[in-house]
């Protein structure tokens, strides 16, 4: 009979052997499944940064023409439909994902890493990032050598309707508007965003200051 026990408990010994190694490479495979996902996470959050650097970047960029646009009758449809300036925000983004220990990396539709489409009163910019580190070692092969990409797209919004609400303009001698060399002074313009008058001085030495925001949106779409 005790014979029997020891033949019995050799012969189950192999069989808990195996089980704790599954378990182990179980758990090995979790962890690989953890890094990699932590990879992807990082890459996401890089893109991100860079695709909302790149259009904030952008949005910077846009007062001085806005400003040229509102001083010229119809001015502001043009600045809408046609305003392409040479973007510099992708500048910006590349040093985002930098920052995030990755960078831009060109992939089907975002040549350079970095893409704009221009649109009527919403403007979009893609960003696509590679990470510059690895999933890292694992049981899992190949891992040690695979680098995480992801994209985001964030857009710029005219937040206003696209006509000016008034341009009361004064004319020389007025009381109120004339400047003491008898000129007319420049016309204070209103915009409707968001259903809110957002008033602009034309004739302030700093016309948006404070108001870029209220005047064009900036966050992260779906992509």
């Amino acid at each position: 009979m005790a014979l029997r026990k020891r033949r019995d408990a050799g012969q189950a010994f192999p069989i808990y052997i195996v089980m704790v190694a599954g378990l182990l490479f179980l758990a090995f495979a979790f962890f690989a499944v953890g890094q990699a996902s932590a990879t992807r996470n990082g890459a996401q959050g890089a893109a991100d940064a860079a695709a909302l650097a790149a259009a904030q970047d952008a949005r910077d960029g846009l007062g001085a023409p806005l400003l040229e646009a509102l001083r010229s009758p119809e001015g502001l449809d043009g600045f809408l439909r046609f305003h392409q300036y040479g973007w510099a925000g992708c500048g910006r983004a590349q040093w985002l994902a930098s920052d995030n220990d990755s960078d831009l990396d060109p992939g089907p539709g975002v040549p350079g890493g970095c893409a704009w489409d221009i649109g009527y009163l919403r403007d979009r910019v893609t960003a696509r990032v590679k990470t510059r580190y690895t999933v890292g070692d694992s049981v899992v092969p190949g891992t040690e050598t695979r680098h995480a990409t992801a994209r985001a797209t964030a857009v710029i919004e005219f937040r206003c309707g696209p006509k000016v609400k008034d341009v009361p303009a004064t004319e020389p001698g007025d009381d109120d508007g004339a400047d003491k060399g008898g000129e007319a002074s420049l016309p204070v313009v209103t915009l409707v965003c968001d259903g809110r008058d957002v008033p602009i001085d034309l004739g302030s030495s700093d016309p948006l200051a404070g108001l870029s925001k209220l005047i064009f949106a900036v966050h992260l779409i779906d992509d």
